[in-house]
């Protein structure tokens, strides 16, 4: 069961691509951001590293401000392939020294797809957090979920995600997090 297991000291988050002149595009974009900061927040909460991409930022803009403002200490990487799987972003990767990524973001299909599809190759474990990424079309994001779940990622969602990382009620983490999720 270890494998649909969450622990603080063993996650990572990973923000793919949620752009300023992306995002507008994306179904259900106020709850993608809703829940990502959520998930930010409780990264913060519990001293989580988190890395974020930005493609091709040049065109489609900076990570959106409100998730943006919510990053701190988080590490920002540009590039311009579909996948995040760089050597600069693996080797950042590796230097954190997780083995269980939670992968939120957009595209679905494409993106998310190609950087699942790229960590599982290289031997992590990920759990994609289903109410946090987005695709424009509702089948491409089902298709998306569909074909990472099939390369044997965990789907999950926040609320999942939250209470798995938190573990019990009267920690010093529930008491910060739960009221973002009320």
């Amino acid at each position: 069961m270890n494998k649909f297991t969450l622990s603080k000291e063993e996650c990572l988050l990973f923000i793919i691509d949620m752009q300023e002149r992306l995002f507008p595009a994306m179904k259900y974009g106020k709850e993608i951001i809703e829940k990502t900061n959520i998930l930010a927040a409780a990264a913060k909460a519990m001293n989580m590293p988190v890395i974020v991409t930005e493609h091709y930022p040049k065109g489609l803009g900076k990570t959106v401000s409100e998730i943006a403002s919510s990053l701190e200490n988080a590490l920002i990487f540009e590039k311009n392939s579909f996948s995040a799987c760089t050597d600069e972003i693996v080797a950042a990767l590796k230097a954190k020294g997780r083995k269980k990524i939670m992968v939120v973001g957009t595209e679905t299909h494409v993106c998310v797809f190609q950087t699942v599809r790229g960590l599982i190759g290289l031997g992590y474990e990920v759990f994609i957090v289903s109410d946090a990424v987005a695709s424009r079309s509702k089948g491409n994001y089902r298709n998306g979920l569909d074909l990472m779940k099939s390369m044997g990622a965990v789907i999950t969602n926040t609320e999942t995600v939250l209470f798995d990382l938190m573990k019990e009620s009267g920690s010093p983490e529930f008491k910060a997090l739960s009221k973002l999720i009320k």
